[in-house]
């Protein structure tokens, strides 16, 4: 193993959820208010949010994302894709509120790239790069630390579709059984096994939809993966 796929929301950056989709909601309506009512707004997004995760076409997400969008608005949809590009640069920094402090994580990383492994955020690329790189530093982390950073204008699929691992393996040029996937959520992240790659279960922020069996190498909470990590070779 000399590889280490990390996701970010629940993972590498505590956050409470439910919180995050709050301040997310309010703040976007707030935003786009002279532009739709608050509830068109919100159903139209995740209505293109699932068609982003439903897509198994070779197309970007950000793509599919605004196709779906502009069937929906029926209006420019240049005026919707600037407003959500000024958002994320205003607004959207009020969500920073539902991030905790956990210091573990970022030890973790830093032994990890102190011992020559390979770092990749594999998160669901359901938002713009901008959004992405901000919510890594917002973690007390550095984009840099990263080979390769999943997002919303580079991906063409999302979790937990086996394409969307794949597409990793082969932009990084890695094979299944040279990684590790670390993640919180047991439908999304440990589908990856599937594929050959060993799984590490953060369990702090666990998500289990489906209330499934949870088959994973590795289970533990942020303290546990800090002690797995130190016990790691170097590469």
């Amino acid at each position: 193993m000399n590889t280490i796929l990390f996701d970010l929301d629940g993972t590498l950056l505590p956050i409470d959820m439910q919180l995050f989709e709050k301040i997310y909601f309010q703040e976007l309506c707030l935003y786009f208010k002279d532009l739709l009512p608050s509830d068109k707004l919100i159903k139209f997004i995740w209505d293109s949010i699932k068609s982003m995760v439903q897509n198994l076409e070779n197309k970007t997400n950000e793509k599919v994302f605004f196709e779906s969008f502009r069937e929906k608005v029926n209006d420019d949809i240049t005026i919707f894709e600037n407003r959500f590009n000024e958002f994320y640069d205003s607004n959207f920094h009020k969500v920073k509120e539902a991030v905790k402090d956990i210091p573990a994580i970022r030890e973790s990383i830093k032994i990890l790239k102190d011992k020559g492994y390979n770092l990749v955020i594999a998160t669901n690329p359901l938002f713009p790069k901008k959004a992405i790189y901000y919510r890594i530093e917002w973690a007390g982390l550095n984009p840099e630390d990263f080979i390769y950073i999943t997002t919303f204008e580079k991906n063409h699929y999302c979790k937990p579709q086996l394409l969307y691992y794949e597409e990793i393996l082969k932009d990084i040029k890695k094979l299944p059984e040279e990684c590790l996937m670390v993640g919180n959520d047991v439908q999304e992240d440990l589908v990856a096994a599937k594929l050959g790659i060993k799984t590490y279960l953060i369990t702090d922020n666990i998500l289990n939809r489906g209330k499934d069996k949870i088959i994973s190498d590795y289970i533990g909470n942020y303290e546990d993966f800090l002690k797995f990590v130190k016990k790691l070779p170097r590469i």
